[in-house]
């Protein structure tokens, strides 16, 4: 356990290569993730932040390096999955991935099938809270997500990542595609759940607004590497793309307004 005055690693990534063919994503990269904060991770298209996210979560093996998510292989235990490590987080992919055929509630209740042995009765309860808690009406757990809007998808996938109370939550582009009404709306539920559950947030995004509104820190992917630190911290960096990026136009507009 961590020191009264030290903050708790919970995400360690040590010397991490990916590599695909001949091209070099992350080149050596080393990353710690407190427990508690908000973690935003940007970069330019192909800088690997999805890559990054998919590696700690198991779903894509590094060339060089070691994950360590709360101090264990993050790699899915096939014949035990109920004792994996896997069961301490949920994850948001992009456009929410919910399964098409399934109902929203149907949805929701897959880690609960996976990762305990609950009743039915029991995970329609927690499928009722869990609509609750992300904003949604207790009649979306009868809709499929072709009935749904955007907004309501992303909130639909983000029930279910909550389903089986994770402590750590993966959100890939949880506003992209969304209008900046419901955008900031998105960012106010995941502001408050991560206040109200303590969780660790570790978010993918583009988002400039997204990033003020939420971020304790930011990890920043250019030239195959990484740099951490506040939005004030990478400001004062002075690599050319994270320049552009936080104190450019767009910028400017969106973290000094």
């Amino acid at each position: 356990m961590a020191g009264k005055n030290e903050k708790e690693v919970v995400i360690k990534v040590r010397g991490l290569v990916n590599q695909f063919g001949s091209d070099v994503i992350h080149d050596h990269l080393d990353l710690d993730v407190y427990r508690g904060e908000v973690l935003g991770v940007v970069g330019g298209s192909g800088a690997g932040k999805s890559v990054l996210l998919r590696t700690i979560i198991g779903l894509n093996k590094a060339r060089e390096g070691t994950v360590e998510v709360f101090g264990e292989d993050p790699t899915p235990h096939r014949e035990r999955p109920e004792n994996s490590v896997q069961t301490r987080w949920g994850v948001l992919f992009q456009e929410g991935a919910l399964f098409s055929s399934q109902t929203v509630a149907e949805n929701i209740q897959v880690p609960l099938r996976e990762y305990t042995k609950m009743s039915q009765e029991l995970m329609n309860e927690v499928t009722s809270m869990k609509l609750s808690m992300v904003g949604l009406p207790e009649d979306a757990a009868r809709k499929f997500p072709s009935e749904l809007s955007g907004g309501m998808k992303k909130r639909a996938g983000l029930a279910r990542a909550l389903a089986a109370d994770p402590e750590i939550v993966f959100l890939d582009e949880p506003t992209a595609g969304l209008d900046p009404i419901s955008a900031n709306q998105f960012d106010e539920l995941v502001k408050d759940l991560q206040k109200s559950l303590n969780l660790t947030v570790f978010m993918v995004t583009h988002d400039l607004d997204t990033l003020k509104a939420t971020t304790d820190r930011i990890a920043v992917l250019v030239n195959r590497k990484i740099k951490v630190g506040t939005i004030e911290e990478l400001r004062k960096d002075p690599d050319p793309w994270i320049q552009e990026y936080f104190s450019g136009a767009r910028g400017r507009a969106a973290l000094d307004g």
